[in-house]
């Protein structure tokens, strides 16, 4: 079990935390780090990505962004961005008018031969995501299986992932691969997940269990008067050696020096001119 780590305002941000830091990359293989921003402004201007996976979710607000394939736009409350880095991108994520907007963001790794894949990018927007929902769970379905339907994303590697909501009291049995590494990051508790109680800003972790058949969480919503939310993604572990510099993630510290290189000679393209959505 993990605790969020708080790390205050910083240039980009009004408020930092970490729901799990990117320190320990094998005990949290295929995931690398699960960030929660709040900001105005600046936000995040331009920067590149190779090699990895970014998952954003908005939790509050308005998320306006841009990169440098010529994609544009704003997402809001629930909805999901899928950004496959792979090859070289440069992006940018800011907050709609400069208002303020709240943001989860996973790192999910990829493998060797998939960290220079084409470059991709997804919207997957909270109205058009499945929703399965009995006695008083719901499971906001964004990638993988459940309960019979499919979630909207495209993954180059076997990763489940969707938001839960349990009423007060109540019990959801949920599903994985038995492959899978998974984690639970609590947004609102507490929720006793497979017997021990977690609470909000903490993240419980299960193991993969064996390659074939599922495997099952208990999860049970404490009583109260507010629902729990929770963060659940699981994928099978990569296994291979994983090097980070800033914002790469490469298997071997030379592929990141040429990653800087490359982005350095123009390799990722230009950084974009695109002007800041107009307001209506």
């Amino acid at each position: 079990m993990d605790d969020r780590i708080d790390l205050g305002p910083d240039a980009q941000v009004d408020q930092k935390a970490v729901f799990f830091p990117p320190t320990a990359p094998e005990l949290t293989d295929p995931f690398l780090l699960l960030s929660d921003d709040l900001f105005s402004s600046p936000g995040f201007e331009w920067h590149p990505h190779r090699g990895v996976e970014t998952v954003t979710m908005v939790l509050d607000g308005v998320l306006e962004h841009g990169d440098s394939l010529g994609n544009a736009g704003a997402l809001t409350t629930g909805d999901v961005q899928w950004m496959t880095a792979g090859r070289g991108i440069i992006h940018r994520e800011l907050a709609f008018r400069n208002e303020r907007a709240r943001t989860l963001q996973l790192w999910v790794n990829l493998p060797a031969d998939k960290k220079l894949t084409t470059t991709r990018y997804q919207d997957l927007l909270v109205t058009k995501r499945p929703v399965i929902e009995r006695d008083g769970t719901k499971i906001d379905l964004i990638a993988g299986q459940a309960g019979g339907a499919s979630g909207p994303a495209l993954t180059h590697w076997p990763i489940s992932g969707a938001m839960l909501t349990l009423e007060p009291g109540r019990t959801l049995e949920y599903q994985l691969p038995g492959a899978d590494r998974a984690f639970f990051a609590v947004l609102s508790g507490p929720v006793t997940v497979a017997g021990r109680t977690i609470r909000t800003g903490q993240t419980a972790w299960s193991e993969p269990i064996g390659r074939t058949g599922p495997s099952t969480i208990s999860l049970h919503a404490a009583d109260g008067d507010r629902p729990v939310r929770i963060m659940a993604f699981s994928g099978p572990p990569i296994r291979q050696p994983i090097a980070m510099g800033g914002p790469f993630v490469m298997n071997t510290k030379t592929e990141i020096t040429k990653a800087f290189t490359d982005f350095h000679a123009g390799k990722f393209g230009d950084i974009p001119r695109q002007a800041r959505l107009k307001y209506r």
